[in-house]
């Protein structure tokens, strides 16, 4: 039955005429969302649905429901929701009909609900529950985040009810994973745990069988936090389903495997690479979530301040030379360089990467996946690039010196080059490609600029509180010239339910950025130490990775913990 259908015409006038009374739509509008809403599938919330029409938004249909059927409305977000009354409603029936029972309240139940013109959901709660029900309006959305937050133990729990006659007979036998892995309720716990994932913005998922447990946890902002996992009997199940979705071999459990999930969830696409290895306690799994969506980013959403962001924008714009980026794994070198690559792009340049791996495709630029097994590398892909009549290049990494060497002759033979070291700091990329071989003369002609970089947690905004840092701290935010001497006053996040209890939200970068000069060139003829050129390009106006942070700790942006989290081994080195 279509959504407008379930509503009576009487509820549906109601809410056309608050809405029109409100100034939210015209009645040409509400007219023409009437005859959209005849068309609209059953599965999609009411709320939902008109709010797509554009005529009005979420918000305003919310409050137009809670006024008409007079239902509180309700932010589930600063709801404490009682756990005894979860189980009062079956987890089936509460995702079937999308309610969440929230606490009792003078002998009655209250229930957060999406679609409240579904009539049948209040007597079908009294009947299961045995219990008068008051129903309250909640976001959609929210409701959903909700149900599988605080419902993925009782899911887990029957799912186990379920598989554990078949895992017993599996002790001596483990008999037929593929029949295993298609059980309704592994398929759903799976699902559960990656779509957790994606609503959370973790990056990774890791699945560990240890000696009596199973393990799960999520890597957001990146650092890992446990999450809610089923009985390690589950295990084999859980493993032979991921690896039916990744195309692997399921019989497979003494080597490790690679492969590749594409899935569309919460309305993105989202590439999940999955790696399995054998362990002493069963196969482990780790699955990297590549949501495609997150490549709508510019160069100005990567946290770069001002005066780095012009430097860097003018940098990337030369006609010819390296330039290089720097960090340890995950500091978001390869995000940089294709923002980059995105912002120097035009019909009149042809643009080649040869990638390991290809994580997001860049429309327009032509991309090749190293694959040692037929004899493709770094190096190899290089010089076929050669052969391709590109004007910018991107390498990857540069591992060794055979792959140093042909992207220095790259750029020096009219190539812009673009690539990645790991080093812990901008000037270190210098002497790194050195101590590989190649000569100081061939770096200072062919290096233009070198970005070092780390991710650091944000504050979370819908947390974040003034409070009073240690003298030391203030005293080298006054010294550098990032505040003014008075109160000393930062902020941090005090921690709330959207940021997981953590006070941060999201990351940013922190980045140390030097352009090559004359003097510097010099430098680097005489063989000068990384501190030597450190040195220079600081008396020029470079910051350092640390400086950068701790200015971004001076504007509210993150915190002390998590500059000197990221930035310990660049500022020992």
């Amino acid at each position: 039955m279509a959504v407008a259908q379930r509503a009576t015409d009487k509820i549906t006038q109601a809410i056309g005429e608050w809405l029109i009374q409100n100034g939210r739509l015209t009645p040409e509008q509400w007219q023409e969302a009437i005859s959209a809403m005849a068309k609209v599938d059953e599965g999609k919330q009411w709320t939902e649905a008109l709010a797509e029409l554009g005529y009005c938004s979420e918000e305003d249909v919310l409050h137009a429901l809670s006024a008409v059927l007079h239902l509180p409305l309700v932010n589930l977000r600063e709801e404490t929701i009682d756990p005894e009354v979860l189980a009062l409603v079956p987890a089936e029936m509460a995702f079937r009909h999308q309610v969440l029972p929230l606490r009792k309240e003078n002998g009655a139940l209250i229930v957060a609900v999406a679609d409240p013109l579904n009539v049948e959901t209040e007597s079908l709660l009294r009947f299961v529950t045995n219990l008068p029900v008051r129903l309250v309006l909640a976001k959609p959305a929210e409701l959903r985040a909700q149900l599988e937050q605080h419902y993925m133990r009782k899911v887990i729990a029957e799912a186990e009810t379920e598989e554990i006659e078949v895992i017993k007979e599996a002790e001596e036998d483990i008999g037929d994973p593929t029949r295993l892995a298609k059980e309704a309720l592994v398929i759903r716990l799976v699902n559960m745990l990656i779509r957790n994932a994606v609503r959370e913005r973790a990056s990774d998922i890791h699945i560990e069988p240890l000696e009596r447990e199973l393990r799960v946890r999520y890597r957001v902002d990146g650092v890992l936090h446990e999450v809610p996992a089923p009985a390690k009997r589950l295990h084999p199940a859980i493993v032979s389903r991921i690896k039916i979705m990744a195309n692997l071999d399921i019989t497979e459990r003494r080597k490790p495997q690679d492969g590749r999930i594409k899935v569309r969830i919460l309305g993105r696409e989202v590439d999940i690479r999955v790696s399995i290895i054998p362990t002493v306690f069963g196969e482990s799994v780790v699955m990297r979530l590549l949501d495609r969506t997150a490549m709508n980013f510019t160069l100005k959403d990567l946290g770069m301040l001002t005066d780095d962001l012009e430097k860097f924008d003018r940098l990337i714009k030369i006609p010819y030379g390296i330039i290089l980026a720097t960090g340890p794994t995950g500091s978001g070198k390869t995000t940089t360089l294709h923002a980059a690559l995105k912002r120097i792009y035009s019909p009149e340049r042809k643009i080649v990467t040869i990638e390991d791996p290809v994580e997001y495709q860049l429309e327009g630029v032509t991309q090749i996946q190293v694959n040692p097994a037929v004899g493709l590398t770094f190096a190899t892909g290089l010089r076929s690039i050669l052969r391709h009549d590109p004007d910018v290049i991107m390498v990857g990494e540069i591992r060794d010196h055979e792959t140093a060497e042909i992207a220095i002759h790259s750029a020096l033979t009219g190539h812009l080059v673009f690539s990645t070291l790991h080093t812990n700091d901008a000037p270190g990329a210098i002497t790194r490609l050195i101590e590989m071989g190649i000569e100081p003369f061939l770096v200072a002609s062919s290096v233009e600029g070198v970005l070092a970089q780390r991710l650091v947690r944000k504050i979370c905004p819908r947390c974040k509180e003034p409070y009073r840092p240690s003298q030391a701290v203030w005293d080298y935010l006054v010294q550098q010239g990032f505040v003014e001497a008075g109160e000393p006053i930062l902020r941090h996040g005090r921690g709330c339910n959207e940021c997981r209890f953590t006070g941060y939200s999201g990351r940013t970068g922190i980045f140390e950025l030097l352009v090559m000069d004359d003097e510097l060139r010099d430098l680097v003829l005489r063989k000068a130490s990384s501190h030597e050129i450190r040195a220079a390009a600081m008396e020029k106006g470079m910051r350092t990775l640390y400086q950068d942070g701790m200015l971004k700790v001076a504007l509210g942006i993150t915190t002390v913990e998590e500059v000197e989290r990221v930035t310990h081994a660049a500022e020992a080195d």
